[in-house]
């Protein structure tokens, strides 16, 4: 301990050989710590961590030594009403110390009542709380694969391409055949591709399982294919995604940055009295911290905490977030896997060694400390200290629904499928239709299309009664547009 420490800041100016400089610290892990230990330990032995192993590094390269004292209060320091400063930073204002090794934040009201050196370490103030407990699935959770909207989509698909379905298969005379394959003289045909057969198509295609129905004709097995292929694709998403919701626990935390904290009142949250985080939400004149530190200083006694190990522990007992440095919440998820971080950085900092003002010792560290860094020494000393067993990872981001930017093309090409049997179904239509060639016009009225189609609500499973035609028919034959028009006349009357 120097002498002119006591007399005055004059002799401050002596060189550091030699010296022995008294530090002020406070305890706090992993900065500094009581080493255990099975025998009695005494003077600087006692303690170690982080802020040990860098005034270890100082004392080498300037060549002092030193004598390390804990703050007589506990706190790191701050002003109060009246102007007056505690903790560390009155160490050092009184000259009661000539140097603070510890997490001391630099801040501009701390540089007004002291100097600090180089940041050694640089962070942020962050939002620990407790993870959130998984959340079961529930029993409607098969439905979460698919993201509300692609269940609509997929559910409108089906009536669409059924009622595509059904008017293909009346449109085209290839689906039009004896409903006695061992007769072909039957002089009735029919075509099995209803209203609700179609529909009964459609889903049992969905749902993977098929059905007895089959398409004979080109359009209506493009119709079918294409419907296959869709149904194919949304299967195996669907199937895909399946797992991921019904094994992971969804973590469902209650809030997620700062402002979620500001909007709400159920869960408390606080900082470490005194601390520059404190003065960080007392000074500041952003509006969301302007009504956290309402809060905070509206109920003191449970908000504000007296150190980080009493915030960790009502973090991990009650419904409480701490707000405190990010180096510090590694620290602490880094030994407790039910701690994590929320939201990002609430701001940027740095933690310095404190002088008294115009010490000359504040540029000697200043450059020991970038040789430190350039040597890569903080770096090993951090890995050091914060390097804790490790909590299991978790498995990357939860599942989440697909949506219709996700497989939004399987529809375009259903739709284009459903166009196309549309033109094969009139081409098929007007192929057959020509060989009767005086019957073309009629066939392609509108008035002999929507007769065709009209009838669909009357019958169930549509027969005709097929006219019997000079020589054997054949097993193939199709009626003609005139033919079915004829047929329906004669059995109306």
């Amino acid at each position: 301990m120097t002498d002119g420490r006591r007399d005055g800041p004059h002799s401050v100016t002596d060189p550091l050989a030699n010296r022995t400089l008294i530090v002020t610290t406070i305890l706090e892990e992993p900065y500094v710590m009581f080493r255990k230990s099975d025998t009695p330990l005494h003077g600087n032995d006692r303690f170690e961590g982080y802020c040990l192993d860098l005034l270890k590094e100082l004392s080498r390269i300037l060549g002092f030594l030193y004598d390390i004292k804990l703050v007589p209060d506990g706190k790191y320091g701050a002003q109060d009403d009246r102007g007056e400063w505690n903790g560390m930073v009155k160490e050092l204002i009184d000259h009661r110390a000539d140097l603070a090794v510890a997490p001391l934040t630099i801040t501009y009201v701390r540089e007004t009542a002291i100097d600090f050196s180089k940041p050694f370490m640089t962070l942020g103030i962050g939002i620990l709380y407790r993870k959130p407990n998984g959340t079961n699935p529930g029993i409607f959770s098969f439905l979460s694969p698919l993201s509300p909207d692609v269940w609509v989509y997929v559910l409108l698909a089906c009536l669409g391409v059924s009622c595509v379905l059904f008017v293909i298969a009346r449109f085209t005379p290839y689906e039009w055949h004896s409903p006695h394959p061992c007769s072909p003289d039957s002089d009735v045909v029919e075509n099995r591709f209803t209203l609700l057969n179609s529909f009964w198509f459609g889903v049992g295609a969905l749902l993977q399982q098929g059905s007895e129905l089959m398409p004979r004709a080109l359009s209506t097995r493009i119709v079918g294919g294409i419907w296959w292929f869709f149904t194919l694709i949304v299967i195996s998403s669907y199937t895909a995604n399946l797992a991921a919701f019904l094994t992971v626990e969804r973590m469902e935390s209650p809030i997620d940055s700062a402002d979620d904290l500001a909007k709400q009142t159920r869960i408390e949250y606080g900082a470490v009295r005194d601390g520059s985080t404190m003065t960080f939400f007392k000074k500041s004149r952003i509006s969301t911290y302007e009504r956290m530190w309402a809060f905070m200083s509206s109920r003191p006694h449970t908000a504000l905490v007296q150190s980080s190990e009493e915030g960790v522990r009502r973090v991990l007992a009650t419904d409480y977030a701490l707000l405190m440095e990010s180096t510090s919440i590694e620290y602490a998820t880094q030994r407790d896997c039910n701690l994590t971080q929320i939201g990002g950085l609430i701001d940027s900092k740095g933690y310095g060694v404190g002088t008294p003002i115009g010490s000359p010792y504040r540029d000697k560290i200043t450059i020991a400390i970038l040789q430190l860094q350039e040597q890569g020494k903080l770096h090993m000393m951090k890995e050091k200290w914060w390097r804790g067993s490790g909590c299991p990872e978790e498995d990357g981001k939860e599942a989440s629904a697909l949506g219709v930017e996700n497989i939004g093309g399987i529809f375009i090409v259903l739709a284009a499928g459903l166009v196309l049997s549309v033109f094969v179904a009139i081409g098929e239509f007007v192929y057959k239709s020509r060989q009767n060639h005086s019957d073309v016009e009629q066939c392609l009225s509108f008035n002999a299309i929507m007769e065709e189609l009209g009838i669909a609500p009357r019958n169930q499973k549509e027969l005709k009664r097929k006219p019997r035609t000079k020589g054997k028919p054949s097993f193939t034959s199709i009626l003609t547009c005139q033919q079915r028009r004829t047929l329906r006349k004669e059995t109306a009357a």
